[in-house]
């Protein structure tokens, strides 16, 4: 059964009060989330998609304990945001993978899914993009350890396994409200593979091995958010990209 805010469920911290307001939060905990390993507190968030037929699926199945798998919250096509998990506890979003030095992701992050199935539509739809933007804004406001460059696609940290939110999200979009980063004025820079490797792993990336298809696989998510229209090898183009992201937003400080 949903909850909507003024039904409290025992023990559950629920978003700001103005953000329920605002968006109509609905509450149905899931079982499936445990305790944030070290005490630490989230840093970033995963964005993914459901790629299932409905919401209500997608409920389910985040609330199954035998999935073994939750998000702190869900935002369906109309827009409508259900949280599932506090967000001060660990949910079950990830899965393997990593982020820069963090390689449990689910212990430093808040995961958001979106009803979206890539199978079955292009464009997400703009009503679950605005409460998506409310969300953001609402923690971004109360947790002053997330910062844009640290909202992050499940496909980031997990090249070669992931692939979502998908080539039709609107980063640049996002970007454009403060709620995540893009890429301006880029210059073409000679295809260097090895420097595309020290960028990328400056940014945040990590190829599941170090070997061609591993990185590979990274060159091709980092196109899926940055450049969802580029093919083939690796280009001039990609390299402006990857080194402006580097540059300005660098995840590792000391790989010098």
């Amino acid at each position: 059964m949903l909850m909507e805010m003024g039904s409290l469920a025992p023990g559950f911290q629920y978003a700001s009060a103005k953000m329920a307001s605002d968006l109509n939060i609905f509450q149905q905990p899931s079982p499936n989330f445990g305790i944030r390993r070290g005490g630490v507190i989230p840093s970033m968030i995963v964005l993914h998609y459901t790629a299932m037929k409905s919401s209500k699926d997608a409920i389910q199945r985040l609330s199954d304990p035998k999935s073994e798998v939750s998000a702190h919250y869900l935002i369906d096509e109309a827009g409508k945001v259900t949280q599932l998990v506090d967000e001060q506890k660990r949910a079950w979003h990830a899965g393997q993978g990593c982020w820069g030095e963090i390689n449990d992701i689910n212990s430093y992050s808040i995961g958001i899914e979106l009803d979206y199935c890539p199978s079955a539509k292009c464009n997400f739809d703009e009503r679950q993009i605005s409460s998506l933007e409310k969300l953001l804004f609402d923690i971004l406001k109360r947790r002053s350890e997330i910062r844009p460059e640290f909202i992050i696609a499940h496909s980031d940290m997990a090249p070669g396994r992931k692939f979502d939110p998908g080539m039709y999200f609107p980063w640049k979009k996002l970007s454009q409200k403060g709620l995540s980063i893009w890429p301006e004025n880029i210059l073409d820079l000679a295809a260097d593979w090895g420097k595309f490797k020290y960028h990328a792993e400056r940014f945040g990336y990590r190829a599941s091995c170090d070997t061609f298809g591993g990185w590979t696989d990274v060159l091709d998510v980092f196109r899926l958010r940055f450049l969802p229209k580029q093919e083939g090898k690796l280009s001039p183009v990609d390299m402006g990209v990857i080194t402006y992201l580097s540059n300005n937003w660098p995840n590792i400080r000391n790989n010098d």
